[in-house]
């Protein structure tokens, strides 16, 4: 008789639900499925939660590992195992279910390259009562607006340029161009920038001696 005539295929066998138990344990669990009395079946998958907890060692310390494992369970025997959980049980539905989408967090796509937190601070800025106190959170604003400007698009920007932007984003309720404010000059934060890319690196310290052990000498 040729053994090889009876080799079982992969591409015969029915797809692993959850492949990384293996084979194996998914006949186990469907042979849990197929026992009629629910004591037995109840015992038997049991012994299966025991040994997934096994498999997975490094897992005991995650909160809701049972639950998880119980989950587990459930989805490779495609909910049709009919035992007693000491955890709810998991809809098929509900674990098909789509999220809902989430919202983009940019509340002012037209000026991106200004982050998020800029649109956050106006709105705190427009509440607050008119004073030096307003006065100078609105031109920390302002210069905060011309650095991140500089940082993604060019070396140079006119103050009237982020005033606009800023009076536009305000919905007009911050004005500082007809204050006659002039913000930092643009070659302070070019100089920061250049400072801080211009750092030696660790290799160079020591006298600037680089490291050359290992290297082939000729």
């Amino acid at each position: 008789m040729n053994l090889v005539e009876n080799l079982e295929y992969n591409t015969e066998r029915s797809q692993l639900i959850i492949p990384e138990y293996g084979r194996h344990f998914q006949k186990m669990v469907d042979y849990a499925v197929s026992i009629a009395d629910r004591e037995e079946r109840n015992k038997v998958a049991q012994s299966i939660i025991s040994v997934m907890g096994n498999l997975q060692p490094h897992l005991r310390d995650v909160p809701d590992f049972q639950h998880k494992l119980w989950d587990q369970l459930f989805i490779m025997s495609d909910f049709k195992l009919d035992v007693d959980s000491p955890f709810p049980i998991t809809s098929k539905e509900l674990l098909q279910a789509r999220p809902e989408p989430l919202e983009y967090p940019q509340n002012f796509p037209k000026y991106r390259f200004y982050g998020n937190n800029i649109k956050q601070m106006i709105d705190v800025a427009i509440k607050w009562e008119k004073g030096d106190k307003r006065d100078g959170l609105e031109y920390a604003i302002a210069n905060h607006m011309k650095k991140c400007y500089l940082n993604w698009n060019k070396d140079t920007v006119d103050d009237k340029a982020i005033f606009k932007h800023l009076f536009e984003l305000s919905d007009g309720q911050i004005d500082l161009a007809s204050d006659g404010e002039n913000l930092t000059d643009s070659g302070q934060f070019l100089k920061q920038r250049v400072t801080k890319t211009s750092r030696p690196s660790s290799s160079n310290k020591k006298g600037g001696r680089s490291n050359n052990r290992g290297k082939k000498r000729y």
